[in-house]
């Protein structure tokens, strides 16, 4: 398989049908535009979905300026309605859906007991059943075409929990129970869709300035930090490869990990240093409401204001090949074990 278009016809290699379809919620700004822009340089015809119309209209400017097509379609992802009638429309437009990204997010910051049930209404709304609608819009045009691939964009905070961030933490596990689930029931129809999850890191992104706060204190990603367009590039080759899974960044790599081996020393650890660690000494500033319930119409791109903190560079794992190098590894000591043994007989 052509690891730059997955197997997809590529616009820039002189093409069997036009240039393959890919569809990106919270495309707007921070990784959904990354990504789009990934896209745009493989030629790809890409579908924005945001609710900020002045970012979304910037992005589609980018995406076509970087050479792709672009089509953008301003809605909430909370509205299942509106991500269907969406779909349509991109179908109808270009014929095709090719690759379907489900990214658009919200989030609050506080104390769980600070957190109003419409603030937890909402977060869970956009950033878990946001991916539900977007899954079920792909999953009706790919299972007419008998292909197509989904990409849930996940979080480290899929497997580990972290304080101040409960709504969030809970929407994204749910996204990975809802993945899995759906998987099997893929397996079981021998259905030829894909299905991946990419598990991220902290990211240089807006959201740092869009989030609710109810912290009084600004805010920032727990470091380290990575800059969105190698974050966009990985999610790419989860798009055109389809492994079940991929942890983007050593730190969630080191956090699912810790989760798996040792959940309740985390829990102690991630008490004391991921509460301060997730806001800057500076008092808050703008408004605490945040673009929750509604877009902040504002274009920053894909970039927040950690650019001096964000590392360039990001590794990558797949949990199948984690999974088989740790086989391999216990094969060979048992080898070595035997082969001691034979030796001192």
């Amino acid at each position: 398989m052509d690891e730059r278009t997955g197997g997809f016809p590529d616009a820039a290699a002189g093409t069997r049908r036009p240039a393959p379809v890919c569809v990106i919620t919270g495309a707007s700004a921070g990784v959904g535009r990354a990504t789009a822009l990934a896209f745009a340089r493989r030629g790809w015809r890409v579908g924005l979905i945001a609710r900020g119309e002045r970012g979304l209209a910037s992005a589609a400017r980018d995406v076509e300026a970087t050479g792709g097509e672009a089509l953008a379609l301003p809605l909430d992802v909370a509205d299942a309605q509106a991500v269907r009638d969406a779909a349509e429309k991109i179908a109808r437009q270009w014929g095709a859906i090719d690759v379907w990204i489900n990214n658009a997010m919200a989030t609050v910051f506080g104390r769980v007991d600070d957190v109003t049930a419409d603030e937890f209404r909402r977060v869970t709304e956009v950033t878990y059943l946001g991916q539900v609608h977007g899954t079920l819009a792909a999953l009706r045009h790919m299972r007419q075409r008998g292909s197509g691939t989904i990409v849930q964009v996940g979080s480290a905070l899929a497997y580990r929990s972290i304080p101040l961030q409960s709504a969030y933490c809970a929407a994204k596990a749910a996204v990975r129970g809802f993945t899995d689930s759906l998987r099997c029931e893929l397996a079981h129809e021998g259905s030829p869709i894909r299905l991946t999850m990419v598990q991220l890191p902290a990211v240089n992104t807006p959201q740092f300035d869009w989030a609710r706060n109810r912290l009084g204190r600004r805010l920032q990603p727990v470091p380290p930090i990575h800059q969105p367009e190698p974050v966009a590039e990985e999610i790419v080759r989860a798009a055109l490869t389809a492994p079940r899974e991929l942890w983007i960044g050593g730190s969630t790599m080191e956090a699912i990990a810790g989760t798996m081996a040792a959940p309740g020393l985390l829990d102690h650890y991630l008490g004391r240093m991921a509460w301060d660690g997730q806001m800057t000494p500076e008092p808050a500033d703008g408004s605490p409401d945040g673009n929750l319930f509604a877009p902040v119409d504002s274009d920053p791109g894909a970039h927040g204001r950690f650019d001096g903190r964000s590392a360039g560079r990001v590794a990558a794992l797949s949990p199948a090949v984690a999974r088989a190098g740790l086989l391999l590894g216990a094969v060979g000591v048992g080898l070595a074990a035997w082969a001691a043994g034979r030796r001192g007989s």
